[in-house]
């Protein structure tokens, strides 16, 4: 036997009643279904009705919570980056081999402290032993034709000479005392000692003088690449350098965001992450150049370093206090709060003085204040005392 639809379907209960009675159920209905969504409490006072997109709360709530006007305002801001420390080249210096020949004795170690002018290194060079001979020579070849000269001058007045053959003896005069001079000039390169220098224009005899390396400023001995017996090759064979270690430089590195905010001056402070001591600087330099392998663009510091606690090649935290007002809208970190997915947002009073969230982002923390590129606007009311209270009352 085949079953078979009817040809209408029975009508639904609503169809069977009038429509005046319809609509009075509908509106029950309805009047029971946001008595459900409103609670009370055991004091009888009622609470906010809430939705997924605002909260209301009642006067005595509102205690609970303070508001905040958001508005454009001018901060300065605060660059937190890294950087290795270098010595201040401008109170560094290296010193190269003035003559050839080998070492014989260093005399100082790393990290010692000199004056300038004190010993490095005795060499055994024939170029020194050379230099001395030839002033010898150049200082007694100048006396001689300066006598020369004067005489010949006196024969003249007395037709015992041609006046050519004075102006000759004048002409070799001057050239033997130019030699003299750089005679002496070379002794003073290769920093022969000026008592050594002085017996030698007085006619003295010297003692062998050895030929020494010294150092032409005062500070520490940061590097000596020679070793005693080193054959060392005049004007290019690196010996010592000596660094004046008060000053130190700190090659800071600046990415994208952060390179419109420092310029030439700015204060910083270094920190070396071994106390809790920092050393002031400025920013003296900012690379025209982009690294290609980092893409940062260098900053150089220059930092006291009295304590000599700064060593080169040392890794620090570099804090630089920009000098140029940023305009932006601020925020107090109390007012930020965190949803489901841990995205910050804010509750902001709507025009009907209820609070919805308003999704913000976070750009530069400037103390208990954070600059919000995006999400709201100037005159915007905030929650920033009381927001978990509201994210409570909302998640109910």
């Amino acid at each position: 036997m085949t079953n078979t639809l009817p040809d209408r379907m029975p009508p639904r209960l609503y169809d069977r009643l009038p429509r005046s009675v319809a609509t009075v159920l509908a509106a029950g209905f309805t009047a029971l279904l946001f008595a459900s969504c409103s609670r009370h409490t055991d004091s009888g006072t009622e609470t906010p009705f809430v939705t997924a997109s605002n909260v209301t709360l009642t006067a005595a709530q509102q205690q609970n919570v303070h508001l905040f006007t958001v508005e454009l305002s001018n901060f300065n801001k605060t660059v937190d980056t890294t950087g290795t420390v270098d010595f201040d080249n401008d109170q560094a210096t290296t010193i190269l081999a003035p003559m050839s020949g080998p070492v014989s004795r260093l005399l100082v170690s790393l990290g010692d402290q000199v004056k300038a002018g004190q010993p490095l290194a005795e060499v055994d060079s024939p170029d020194f032993a050379t230099a001395i001979s030839t002033y010898r020579k150049t200082l007694a070849t100048a006396k001689i034709t300066r006598e020369l000269a004067d005489q010949d001058q006196e024969l003249v007045g007395h037709h015992g000479i041609s006046l050519r053959e004075a102006e000759q003896a004048k002409i070799d005069a001057t050239n033997a005392q130019a030699d003299c001079e750089a005679a002496l000039q070379q002794l003073v390169s290769l920093k022969v000692d000026p008592e050594t220098i002085k017996a030698i224009q007085e006619g003295k005899a010297t003692s062998p003088v050895q030929c020494l390396i010294r150092s032409p400023i005062t500070g520490a001995v940061v590097d000596r690449p020679v070793t005693a017996g080193e054959l060392l090759q005049a004007g290019t064979t690196p010996c010592f350098t000596v660094a004046d270690l008060s000053r130190v430089w700190v090659m800071a590195h600046l990415f994208g965001p952060d390179l419109g905010s420092v310029s030439l001056g700015d204060p910083a402070e270094v920190l070396t992450g071994t106390g809790s001591e920092s050393f002031a600087g400025t920013v003296n330099n900012i690379s025209a150049v982009v690294d290609p392998d980092t893409r940062s663009v260098a900053v150089r510091v220059v930092a006291d370093n009295p304590l000599n606690a700064l060593k080169k090649d040392m890794y620090v935290r570099v804090l630089i206090h920009s000098k140029k007002e940023t305009p932006a809208l601020l925020a107090p970190v109390s007012a930020i709060l965190r949803n489901e997915e841990n995205l910050p947002f804010v509750y902001v009073v709507q025009p009907d003085g209820s609070f919805a969230r308003q999704r913000v982002t976070l750009g530069y923390r400037d103390g208990n204040q954070y600059d919000i590129p995006s999400g709201l606007k100037a005159g915007d009311r905030i929650v920033v005392e009381g927001g978990l209270f509201v994210q409570f009352l909302q998640n109910q």
